[in-house]
């Protein structure tokens, strides 16, 4: 296998550079890079139908991926997570055909797992070996035990994960680090990406009518989109897409209001305060991608509370037997929302995405 990588390209001032060196964001206008790729020379080389057999994890789409040399693939098996019906929380909802896509289910229960891969992945080609970022924490004792088991440093910041970007930057800065942040490096949206190719695959190559999505930083939704653009190009999908809908809890909203409002950027959320701690960004740096990702697709976003994230992650759990993370219950929160608005119809297909496990989340459990 060989990967049609071609250059990176900036998501907004369109300036390009080459893959071999190692960039965060453009050094022209300090925007997303993307990588981009020889799409008709990945067409003629990878019809769809040599999926079948292949790995069944991320890397199953090697050449539409960022690494060059397959043995620096870093990776646990992320990917290929399942896509299961939920009739149940469909009727409860009022929907007729719901799915729910459980990025639970990676290795290391969170659809993280697929950016890092890809990120650490890239990082190890280019010759870095020493690795910083920032997370709004999924801030559990569970994930903070995971840190420390594998050896990793961990710095816990009293503040949000802007704070935290603060400081990985400058820890980058003063001890020889990469930082690899949401969206200020070209790659860890090529891992997130490949929730759109499996989606596409495993539903038959037919997209559903509507992609309901936690949104922090954004990565997913936008990688998605590009995924979508990318299988157009290269003949597996045609150009039918999903709404995409973006949803934010009621104490860190900005992508919400900027939507409403109708601006390219938004705003930073002051005093963001959530029991989702995925979505609890208060700025992202990815928001114009993410409020066009939007406005292409004919979708929206849309707000819920803590007590309604709450309240849904019990009862996804008891009508389908899914123990989604609070984001993913926002998802779950919000359907009825856009049903009510007419933004979607009961008799769409609706696919919510499930960030992660809520066996990451117990003390919001008990708490409840």
């Amino acid at each position: 296998m060989r990967s049609y990588l071609d250059h990176l390209e900036c998501t907004y001032c369109g300036s390009k550079f080459t893959d071999d060196e190692p960039f965060r964001t453009c050094p022209d206008c300090g925007k997303v890079l993307y990588p981009r790729y020889d799409l008709e020379g990945a067409r003629k080389a990878l019809p769809r139908e040599a999926l079948r057999g292949r790995r069944a994890d991320m890397w199953r789409y090697f050449e539409v991926m960022p690494v060059r040399d397959e043995a620096n693939v870093v990776s646990l098996g992320e990917g290929f997570t399942h896509i299961f019906p939920a009739e149940r929380l469909g009727r409860e909802l009022g929907v007729e055909r719901l799915l729910i896509k459980d990025e639970g289910l990676n290795p290391t229960a969170s659809f993280k797992a697929r950016g890092l891969s890809a990120a650490v992945s890239k990082a190890k080609e280019l010759g870095l070996t020493r690795l910083t970022m920032p997370s709004a924490g999924n801030a559990a004792e569970a994930n903070m035990r995971e840190v420390s088991i594998t050896g990793a440093h961990l710095t816990l910041v009293d503040g949000l994960i802007s704070d935290a970007g603060v400081l990985s930057r400058r820890e980058a800065g003063e001890k020889d680090l990469f930082d690899v942040s949401t969206l200020q490096e070209p790659y860890r949206v090529e891992g997130k990406k490949t929730m759109g190719y499996e989606i596409a695959e495993q539903m038959g190559w037919t997209l559903p009518d509507a992609i309901v999505y936690p949104t922090g930083g954004g990565t997913g939704i936008v990688g998605m989109w590009k995924a979508f653009d990318e299988m157009e190009q290269m003949g597996w999908i045609d150009s039918k897409r999903p709404k995409m809908y973006c949803v934010q809890a009621e104490g860190c909203a900005p992508i919400v209001r900027a939507f409403d409002r109708g601006d390219e950027f938004a705003e930073t959320w002051q005093n963001a305060e959530t029991v989702a701690a995925g979505m609890r960004v208060p700025g992202a740096i990815g928001d114009y991608l993410i409020l066009r990702a939007l406005r292409e697709s004919g979708g929206s976003a849309q707000t819920v509370s803590d007590e309604e994230i709450l309240e849904w992650m019990r009862r996804v759990a008891g009508l389908e037997g899914i123990f989604v993370c609070p984001e993913g219950a926002a998802t779950a929160a919000a359907v009825p929302k856009l049903l009510a608005r007419g933004e979607l119809s009961p008799q769409d297909t609706v696919l919510l995405l499930n960030t992660g496990s809520g066996l990451k989340n117990l003390e919001l459990v008990s708490a409840s």
